[in-house]
């Protein structure tokens, strides 16, 4: 189940989105992250659903943000994910896809991030022992020489929040481990998301959006409860489908629902208004 408000911490979803609506915050962690300077953020359009196609699956983004020059995607994970590096391949090409459908030719696509922070590690070798390291960083380069680059203008970053005592860099290591513990450093980053995510806690507009949101959960379960679903297996349904852990088909065939369950809750889950 949903948290309370007063339990949320910044890694969670719904606060971490409302940290980053403020433009100066999102712009420092994104050069904080990713090393690139922006020059200014446009207001970040929180959970953004990029859907082309009326047919095609859509793409929920945390946080979406552009400058003159780059567009970049912020998310956030606080719970294991599977097959992360296909997730990120698809966020990317909707991306391309939703400046390509605005009348863009390719060649004028702008530079594109896609950035991840994860509390667990993501990435695992064929033990399935994690690889432990602090970042990854992925680029597009020639298998036969490393020194030949595809060019693309894509960037794909993953952060991994519990190995963050082996990050170098003592900004983001203090970051990563308010990620992971809710904990700030004696920097002053953390510092301040911590008392903005306080702050966040004490607004009434919040408070109200957050619980309207856990609301539409609720309601959700005691309709398929209703319904003669087991509520276990429609509250880990709706997690999962919020998580963007597996398909449709999956978590049917995992939680011993049905296809139409399945898609009926990621129907209503879309639905769910974002928080203004």
């Amino acid at each position: 189940m949903s948290k309370r408000v007063d339990e949320l911490t910044f890694a969670d979803d719904g606060m971490f989105q409302e940290v980053l609506r403020d433009p100066q915050i999102s712009a420092e962690l994104v050069e904080l992250l990713l090393g690139v300077r922006v020059d200014h953020v446009e207001y970040p359009e929180l959970e953004k659903i990029i859907q082309p196609f009326y047919t095609t699956k859509g793409v929920r983004l945390d946080v979406y943000l552009k400058d003159k020059n780059k567009v970049i995607d912020v998310e956030l994970q606080s719970y294991p994910q599977e097959a992360l590096g296909k997730r990120v391949r698809y966020y990317e090409a909707m991306i391309d896809m939703d400046a390509l459908m605005k009348g863009e030719d390719y060649s004028k696509l702008k530079d594109s991030y896609i950035l991840f922070i994860c509390k667990h590690d993501p990435f695992k070798n064929a033990n399935g022992n994690a690889f432990g390291l602090p970042r990854y960083t992925f680029k597009n380069v020639c298998a036969e020489n490393a020194l030949v680059n595809l060019d693309d203008k894509s960037l794909k970053v993953v952060y991994n929040a519990s190995a963050y005592e082996a990050e170098k860099d003592e900004r983001i290591k203090a970051l990563l481990r308010f990620v992971k513990t809710d904990e700030p450093s004696e920097d002053d980053f953390s510092n301040r998301l911590k008392t903005l995510v306080q702050k966040i806690k004490e607004n009434e507009k919040f408070r109200r959006d957050y619980a309207a949101m856990n609301l539409h959960d609720r309601d959700m379960i005691r309709i398929g409860r209703e319904e003669g679903l087991h509520q276990k297996a429609v509250e880990a349904a709706i997690n999962l489908l919020k998580m963007g852990v597996g398909t449709p088909e999956q978590i049917a065939q995992a939680q011993g629902l049905t296809l139409e369950q399945v898609l009926e809750l990621q129907k209503q889950i879309s639905a769910q208004p974002a928080q203004t």
